[in-house]
């Protein structure tokens, strides 16, 4: 999740705790909208976030969830 921290900074040009804040509430939502088998993956996506390469690797899982677009 720091890495999507950081990239919220980097994108943003808030704090970090506020970038925190934001990621936090974000993931909070999704989990709440989202299907349970899908929402239930949330945390392991970002638990898994080290060792599966780049925060863009990971949301492409998600269906372009995050697209850039």
């Amino acid at each position: 999740m720091d890495e999507l921290v950081k990239l919220v900074v980097q994108k943003t040009g808030i704090s970090e705790q506020q970038a925190q804040t934001a990621v936090d509430t974000v993931i909070g939502y999704l989990k709440d909208i989202l299907p349970d088998p899908i929402a239930g993956q949330i945390d392991g996506l970002i638990a898994d976030e080290g060792s599966s390469g780049s925060i863009e690797d990971i949301t492409k899982g998600l269906g372009g969830l995050f697209s850039n677009k």
